[in-house]
């Protein structure tokens, strides 16, 4: 933009540039349409319109871009990869705001898991193994999210909970038994 024609510009001119895919795959066969849905839910993309997708721009990002380009090319499709600033400071708020609505409903749902597998009837190790799907499961929503929402301390928090519970039951003597006080038996 030039600036001494355009001298009414306002401070909140977004400065963020994004990293933008556009495909077009064919219907047929539908593998590779679903694959790349998947592999786009799993970036946690902000969906502009009808195959075109943007995330923040960084150097992952961009290559992520570029390899599902190269498989929408191989599956038969167009694509392409673009590197673009939102026009207004609002869109780019509204943008980053749906990303961030999307990464705090999994955080949140990461939450209310760890919390019910507080209250588990079962086994220690059926909590164990929960918590380690919920860690997993936190790594991945953190890998998506550029917006770090509140709800991601929550959950955060909901499994070092349930950490620090099932660490308090390992170190329980087993049966529930407590010590006697002062040593007598």
């Amino acid at each position: 933009m030039q600036p001494w024609l355009h001298p009414a510009v306002p401070d909140d001119v977004p400065t963020r540039e994004w990293v933008v895919l556009s495909h077009r795959l064919p219907r047929e066969p539908s593998g590779p349409r679903t694959t790349l849905w998947r592999r786009l839910r799993r970036l946690g993309v902000a969906a502009l319109g009808d195959g075109v997708v943007a995330l923040p721009a960084d150097p992952r990002t961009r290559e992520e871009f570029e390899w599902l380009a190269a498989d929408v090319v191989a599956g038969g499709g167009r694509a392409g990869v673009w590197v673009a600033r939102a026009v207004t400071a609002d869109h780019e708020r509204t943008l980053l705001a749906e990303m961030g609505a999307a990464r705090e409903a999994e955080y949140a749902e990461l939450a209310a898991a760890a919390r019910a597998a507080l209250t588990w009837a079962g086994g220690r190790d059926e909590r164990v193994r929960e918590l380690r799907r919920l860690r997993r499961e936190l790594r991945a929503v953190t890998r998506r999210d550029f917006t770090a929402p509140p709800g991601r301390d929550a959950a955060e928090r909901a499994l070092a909970d349930l950490a620090e519970t099932l660490a308090d039951e390992a170190a329980a003597p087993a049966g529930g038994a407590t010590a006697p006080a002062g040593g007598a038996p």
